[in-house]
């Protein structure tokens, strides 16, 4: 376990998993700039481990994030600061492996922002999503009104995003916000789980579907088909021809992951 920023980021490696810790729990892990600053550094330090394959974001002591820290704000000392800014904002890109969220209790305001900046959302029974900011006239400039509406729709998303209610585990589950839905306390063992099978396939493939998918909100419905015909090139060339003999010889039959 390393600790960033005076123990406010914690780092752990199992394997080619690299497991990120918010870790405010005195404040629900609401982030100061100072933590949304260490975690943009923590994540562009997993870009470009190429031991590091997938990596799982979560908070500590029950709970995932509860947004910007509200006393810092009220100061006037992060007035402004924007989390998808190019001041080292931690949601402002994608990467280009996967991460995890493993959501605990609260994912609000800004928190929900770091879950909808993931790839895959692992929630727990207790989790809940919601933009509680709206209450005190709070903005999301964080990527979150973008986001979003990409996973869940239009009109869910204004719905969130509008009335700032809570949103429980199961309604983000029906809704697909949430993708696994876990017992409480079970939302670090269950991504971290996920995690590892998918640092477990070959990654070629997996990585330039993953880019097809992300990129593709950008272009019209043909040249998205083309980018992603001209990103499958590699993963022809790296390892599909050796997978391909391997289900003839009887391997992953009937959707069987080996």
């Amino acid at each position: 376990m390393i600790e960033h920023a005076d123990g406010k980021v914690l780092v752990s490696q199992d394997g080619p998993v690299t497991i990120v810790t918010i870790n405010r729990p005195q404040v629900k892990n609401a982030c100061d700039v100072e933590t949304v600053q260490t975690l943009h550094d923590v994540f562009a330090a997993f870009e470009v481990d190429e031991a590091a394959r997938v990596a799982v974001l979560t908070g500590s002591d029950g709970a995932f994030c509860a947004g910007a820290d509200l006393a810092e704000l009220a100061s006037g000392a992060s007035l402004g600061y924007c989390w998808a800014g190019t001041d080292r904002g931690a949601t402002r890109r994608r990467l280009s492996k996967p991460v995890i969220a493993a959501v605990e209790g609260h994912a609000v305001a800004a928190g929900l922002a770091l879950a909808v900046w993931c790839d895959l959302r692992v929630a727990s029974e207790t989790a809940v999503f919601g933009v509680f900011c709206r209450r005190f006239g709070g903005p999301m400039p964080n990527g979150c009104t973008v986001r979003l509406p990409r996973i869940v729709g239009e009109s869910r998303a204004l719905d969130m995003m509008m009335t700032g209610r809570g949103v429980d585990a199961e309604e983000a589950k029906a809704m697909g916000l949430a993708d696994r839905l876990v017992p409480a306390g079970k939302a670090l063992d269950a991504a971290t789980a996920l995690a590892q099978q998918l640092a477990s396939f070959p990654q070629v493939a997996m990585l330039s579907d993953r880019a097809s998918i992300i990129s593709q909100w950008d272009y019209e419905e043909a040249e998205a088909i083309d980018r992603e015909i001209a990103g499958s090139k590699a993963a022809f060339e790296d390892q599909f021809q050796s997978g391909a003999g391997r289900f003839v010889a009887g391997a992953g039959r009937h959707g069987a992951l080996e």
